[in-house]
């Protein structure tokens, strides 16, 4: 689902509000020494901070590429998982005998729940919660044995397209037709919890923070003589745009969140 809203500018800025308040510490204790003891104030160049933007600028790009790619994969993946779901209710239509609308209603009721479970489940929340509208009793008394909810819902349509088969409520070469789409239910989760589990090394966020601090420290001094407004009109201009940029990509690290 795409959301197609305005964000205030207070949750933009609230996003970043503790990276704000280092930048500006880090300022002062800077702007101090600097003017403190200009005696000793080491000359850096305007083209040692341009520099160091650039590096910056390019390790975002790469990480926001890579952000992105992540978001794209798991929107293909719940995609497939939408349309796979509806291909498995029209196939039990079309397969299964209409004297079994009641297995039909049952199994398709699953699936609902089977993607609810798994959108909570990577979310890291009760992958049943709320799910007695869609399963029977019987059902949540099996899958809470079960450490793998969605799995759990999976394996109760495998077994029950089992015993249609068994019944004569369809054919093999039908139960063979509905098996392959549950199999794509099946890879598509694993890629999703793949997604999920894998995550970017902390170190490498760490680094990039430090980066864009080191960059303000050599910005302030190389601006040492220009006024106190401009300069700091320019480092918190400068490092808001960094620090948006590093959030949004890592908000999209974790796109089913």
């Amino acid at each position: 689902m795409l959301l197609n809203k305005k964000i205030p500018l207070t949750y933009i800025f609230g996003r970043i509000k503790i990276e704000i308040i280092y930048t500006i510490i880090i300022w002062l204790i800077t702007y101090y020494c600097t003017h403190e003891f200009i005696s000793i104030n080491p000359e850096i160049p305007i083209t040692i901070p341009a520099f160091m933007g650039t590096a910056i600028s390019i390790i975002l790009s790469f990480k926001l590429n890579q952000s992105y790619d992540r978001w794209w994969e798991a929107r293909k993946i719940w995609g497939s998982i939408v349309n796979e779901s509806r291909t498995f209710v029209l196939q039990l239509q079309s397969f299964v005998k209409p004297a079994h609308e009641n297995d039909i209603r049952t199994i398709a009721f699953r699936q609902i729940a089977w993607c609810f479970s798994l959108g909570q489940s990577l979310r890291g929340l009760d992958a049943v919660e709320n799910m007695d509208k869609y399963l029977s009793t019987d059902d949540l008394k099996i899958i809470s044995k079960h450490n793998n909810k969605p799995l759990a819902i999976l394996q109760l349509n495998t077994n029950h397209i089992t015993n249609l088969k068994n019944n004569q409520a369809i054919d093999i070469f039908s139960q063979i037709r509905i098996n392959h789409t549950l199999v794509n239910f099946s890879n598509a989760m694993g890629m999703a919890e793949r997604i999920k589990s894998t995550v970017f090394p902390s170190t490498y966020r760490l680094f990039l923070h430090w980066m864009i601090y080191l960059f303000i420290i050599t910005l302030s001094i190389a601006l040492y003589n220009v006024d106190w407004y401009e300069e700091f009109a320019l480092l918190l201009t400068l490092s808001s745009a960094f620090f948006l940029l590093e959030k949004a990509a890592t908000q999209l690290q974790d796109p089913f969140n």
